[in-house]
């Protein structure tokens, strides 16, 4: 595939712009946060407070500034990459400092009216230089071991900061999406061999670390992943959450109990309903139809985004579309996988769907690049 910078000659100007978004993955998404609105509806016994009005509020201005961020220039977005970078990983930094502490983590920076989680911010940012960095980068360099150094670097330093909050989540995300950014930018697949290899091992010093002076987590982490492994153990404690998740999604059958008739989320059985377990709730209420409708919906946004990233001839557009696609994948793989006893509980929302403020309006931000990227892609003299 041949790579080109768009000009200003090439790309719509003014309101053209608009009739150049893709609407398709505007209407998506605006289904997947309905869907979302309904269950935190449900949740609070329907009514809109506390989750689903400013939910719903949230998402309105994320939507604005979606549009927004996809009119600037591609161009734009590839000049503050770095810089964009810069200012998430100080604001990582911030968090160790002065960071507010919620559930045992501290992971937020007060603002008043809002909590800013700058790690939400990381996932976006990560993407956004390294995409940058490929783009300015000779394509015949990717694999070569000097040019490997700093995308490692912009990856580990951050993932090194969401580990000490700690959040073992964020972090296996920022792995992966940087990871998949390197991927497609065709760095040589021996280096992701020996990533795999490196990471048995961690998984190894992780489990052999438990109980000694140089234990690598958290106790509740090993709880966690031993609670994966054998749930059933302590369904009263440690393996509550997942046991309550696998009840409500069992009971829920082909069609669901129905909207609103939920027993394990509207009897308080389910943990942190309106966050990362959330998709228990619709699974109880529209069963497997309702959970295979979301799961639909969710694929149609990836389809939609890869045939963005396969068909824009801007290298820089094309990664971090790409980039910005798998990060929303993990998201919602991660979650779902988590609910259902697949992985381990890490604590990872639903996209779109989970009751947030950061998340939301970051995840729309995103999407705003990958429309700015589709609208300001290069055109052919036949497109």
């Amino acid at each position: 595939m041949s790579y080109a910078v768009p000009s200003h000659r090439d790309t719509p100007r003014g309101l053209a712009k608009l009739f150049a978004l893709n609407w398709a993955l505007i209407l998506l998404l605006c289904a997947v946060a309905g869907a979302g609105f309904l269950m935190l509806y449900s949740n609070a016994g329907g009514s809109f407070s506390p989750w689903a009005g400013p939910q719903m509020i949230r998402f309105g201005v994320g939507l604005v500034a979606m549009v927004v961020i996809a009119m600037v220039p591609l161009r734009f977005w590839r000049w503050v990459a770095p810089f964009a970078y810069l200012g998430a990983f100080a604001l990582l930094v911030l968090v160790e400092i002065m960071g507010s502490i919620g559930m045992g983590a501290q992971r937020w920076i007060d603002l008043g009216p809002i909590q800013l989680q700058p790690s939400e911010l990381m996932k976006v940012t990560l993407v956004m230089a390294l995409a940058a960095y490929y783009s300015w980068l000779d394509p015949k360099k990717v694999s070569h071991i000097f040019w490997v150094i700093l995308p490692l670097v912009l990856i580990l330093a951050p993932t090194a900061l969401v580990l000490k909050q700690p959040d073992l989540g964020t972090a296996l995300l920022l792995v992966m999406g940087g990871g998949a950014v390197m991927f497609l930018a065709g760095v040589s697949l021996w280096y992701f061999g020996a990533a795999v290899l490196t990471v048995a091992g961690m998984v190894y010093a992780v489990l052999k670390s438990k109980g000694t002076s140089w234990q690598l987590l958290e106790d509740y982490q090993y709880r966690r992943i031993f609670t994966f492994l054998d749930p059933a153990a302590d369904p009263l404690g440690a393996g509550y959450h997942i046991t309550q998740a696998k009840i409500a999604m069992g009971s829920g059958g082909l069609a669901g109990r129905g909207f609103m008739q939920g027993t394990q989320s509207r009897l308080n059985f389910l943990p942190e309903k309106h966050t990362d377990f959330i998709f228990t709730t619709l699974a109880e209420e529209f069963g497997f139809m309702g959970s295979a409708t979301l799961l639909g919906l969710y694929t149609l946004v990836i389809v939609f985004c890869i045939a963005s990233a396969i068909s824009n001839r801007d290298r820089f557009g094309a990664l971090m579309t790409g980039g910005l696609t798998v990060t929303f994948f993990l998201f919602f793989a991660v979650n779902m996988g988590m609910v259902m006893g697949l992985m381990p509980v890490v604590g990872v929302p639903l996209p779109l769907v989970s009751y947030g403020g950061s998340a939301m309006l970051v995840l729309l931000a995103a999407f705003g690049l990958v429309q700015s990227a589709h609208v300001h892609r290069p055109r052919s003299q036949q497109d």
